[in-house]
């Protein structure tokens, strides 16, 4: 039998971590003006809105995936949304959804292996980590847009 070792954060405080960062990210949206928000790039990277695409078909979609143990394809962009208004919408409804599901993984599921997307088999706790990981490199980002179209971007630490 294995033992669980000592944990450093509980899941709560993962939770409310990662959804600090959520919040955070939010804010960087609702900075970027409309057009901006579709269209602004630099150097071929792609514009805002794709990359909120990205973390919008990541979080809520493979929390459940992970939760109900169902491999699904990686899918981004299926919605078609081409208002600001409606990525803070869906933005707000996968918060919802992530407090849901995240009720239903217990201490022990944090160690178990998932296959994420069918292409990446780590324990759920890496998967989540990357969650986070991954929005936090898009969000930075968007803070070198905002930067760029001299807005001053939300302050990283008030999440």
């Amino acid at each position: 039998m294995k033992t669980l070792e000592a944990q450093v954060i509980t899941s709560e405080e993962l939770l409310k971590h990662w959804q600090g960062h959520r919040a955070l990210t939010r804010n960087v949206i609702e900075a970027f003006p409309e057009k901006d928000f579709f269209e602004f790039s630099i150097g071929g990277m792609r514009p805002f809105a794709k990359l909120a695409d990205e973390l919008l078909a990541i979080a809520a979609p493979a929390l459940k995936s992970i939760v109900n143990r169902d491999v699904q394809p990686y899918t981004e962009g299926t919605e078609k949304l081409i208002f600001k208004a409606q990525y803070l919408e869906k933005w707000d409804e996968a918060t919802e959804e992530i407090n849901k599901y995240w009720e239903k993984l217990s201490i022990e599921d944090f160690n178990q292996n998932f296959n994420l997307f069918g292409q990446y088999e780590f324990p759920i706790i890496q998967n989540i980590l990357y969650f986070i990981d991954n929005e936090v490199h898009h969000r930075g980002q968007g803070y070198v847009y905002l930067r760029a179209l001299n807005i001053e971007p939300p302050f990283f630490w008030e999440r």
